[in-house]
């Protein structure tokens, strides 16, 4: 006689707690994004060494802000009400959406700075892409 085990493994919690830790720097990271994209003035970003922002069309900056601000509340909300919680990962892949374009962007144009950062919000997102998806998914209500 078999016996089959239907009982899912023990998740660590502290995975959760790493992934959610993930999730807010992410979306505090991006904040600063949507800061920069959606307030402060073109002049403003030329002062702080954003000079792109003065050369690409107002539309595109404030486009890019309004994309940025979806993927915050994308990665928060969802896992956090567990209302459509997949969201959260289809939030993480638009943020390196974002990111895949960004890097050749601004290292096109000689901007290397950036490209440090550019790689924590790659690897953030890549860890909670991986993590909701694989390790530790929120499961819905």
């Amino acid at each position: 006689m078999t016996m089959t085990a239907t009982s899912e493994p023990t998740i660590n919690p502290r995975w959760n707690l790493g992934l959610w830790a993930a999730q807010i720097a992410l979306a505090l990271l991006y904040l600063l994004g949507v800061w920069m994209h959606l307030i402060v003035s073109p002049q403003q970003a030329v002062a702080m060494g954003a000079v792109w922002m003065s050369e690409a069309p107002l539309l595109l900056v404030r486009f890019i802000g309004v994309m940025e601000l979806l993927g915050v509340i994308g990665l928060i909300l969802p896992a956090a009400t567990r209302i459509q919680p997949q969201l959260t990962v289809w939030a993480a892949r638009g943020l390196l959406a974002i990111q895949a374009l960004a890097i050749p962007f601004h290292a096109v144009r000689g901007e290397f700075e950036p490209l440090p950062f550019n790689a924590i919000y790659v690897a953030l997102a890549v860890f909670v892409t991986w993590g909701r998806t694989r390790k530790v998914p929120i499961l819905p209500r």
